[in-house]
């Protein structure tokens, strides 16, 4: 048995793929701890789970607050003295790092120490963190293939091609999920969702448009993010309106999708080519290197995806592509069936067999 030890998070996008290869690696019979920071999205959601876990005091780099930076050399001795804690503790055989701030002091420390590690890299982009510690890792996972051309490896890293490790679609009726969800199982439902932390300029359009009366023929589940929940809530509508910050999980809600609109996040693009979903993607156009436009593109390139512009939406065109799509059962067959044969479902299963390569236990 291996003690296998993921750290990463910050945002959901980094979180669960930490969760869902820590879900294969402990019904393969491994000992798993993950380790997030006390100000990420892991504080709230870790506890919900079945895993050992320890939160540190890390912060991220921050791009616009450029002044929180000052404080940046003191949270960085202590988020370092906190991974050589955690490392000191857990003695583990392998450490796995899925991204964020989250994931950079530990997965360092663990290189330091002499301890094997793994980069899970989700992004066409790769991020600061991957591109800071490729070079001393024994493996890169990549989500996009057109990431691996962005990194520089070192001699002993072996880069792979598996996709995103995500929680493989579960067998859900449509119906049954609506029913879950409380709305109608007569009209198309859209799900509309901005990650874990929700995507501000999104529900400002969204709430313009059922103001408006513009998404009156459609069932819209509409994710807010957690911290932008209560200011929405009045906009449910029983039976046809639903209003919540986050799902976990997320799989009643894609089951009882027609169509899903989202941000271009990797883990959302891998979840929706998995469950063969038609897709509107609304990129992020603030996130680090344009990353999430990358992902789009890949995918409305493919022909598995709508890409919409935000600096370009309003409630009226945002409702149009909206309506316009849900009514065309054809496009809709059409973009789905591309996006499944996207899919990489059992990612995370591929993932950890190579990864156990390392500690030479299977």
């Amino acid at each position: 048995m291996a003690r296998i030890l993921f750290a990463g998070g910050g945002t959901g996008g980094h979180l669960m793929p930490a969760l869902a290869l820590a879900r294969v690696a402990a019904d393969l019979g491994h000992d798993v701890v993950l380790v997030g920071a006390q100000r990420g999205i892991e504080a709230q959601i870790l506890p919900r789970h079945p895993f050992r876990f320890q939160l540190l005091p890390i912060e991220p780099i921050y791009r616009r607050q450029w002044w929180r930076n000052f404080l940046l050399p003191l949270t960085w001795l202590r988020a370092t003295r906190g991974a050589d804690r955690v490392l000191q503790g857990e003695h583990p055989d392998i450490v796995v790092g899925t991204g964020g701030y989250a994931a950079g002091p530990v997965v360092l420390r663990a290189q330091h120490a002499g301890i094997p590690t793994v980069l899970q890299e989700q992004n066409a982009f790769p991020g600061i963190t991957t591109r800071w510690l490729v070079r001393r890792a024994r493996q890169v996972h990549l989500g996009f293939p057109e990431a691996r051309g962005r990194l520089a490896p070192g001699p002993l890293t072996e880069i792979f091609d598996f996709g995103n490790p995500i929680t493989p679609p579960g067998q859900i009726d449509a119906q049954a999920a609506r029913r879950e969800l409380g709305v109608s199982a007569r009209d198309r439902t859209v799900f509309v969702f901005g990650g874990s932390q929700g995507a501000r300029a999104v529900n400002e359009i969204v709430a313009g448009a059922i103001e408006k009366g513009l998404l009156d023929d459609v069932n819209l589940i509409w994710g807010t993010g957690t911290a932008h929940e209560a200011r929405y809530a009045p906009l449910a509508v029983p039976g046809r309106i639903v209003v919540r910050g986050f799902f976990d999980p997320i799989a009643t809600a894609y089951a009882a999708a027609d169509l899903v609109v989202a941000r271009a996040g990797a883990m959302t693009v891998s979840e929706l080519c998995a469950w063969g979903k038609p897709n509107i993607l609304v990129p992020l156009p603030t996130a680090a290197a344009d990353h999430q436009t990358s992902n789009a593109r890949a995918l409305a390139d493919a022909g598995a995806s709508v890409l919409l512009r935000e600096q370009e939406l309003t409630p009226e065109s945002f409702a149009g592509a909206i309506t316009g799509l849900a009514a065309d059962p054809r496009r809709l067959s059409e973009l789905g069936a591309t996006a499944l044969k996207r899919g990489r479902p059992n990612a995370a299963r591929t993932i950890i067999r190579k990864v156990l390569e390392l500690s030479q236990v299977e």
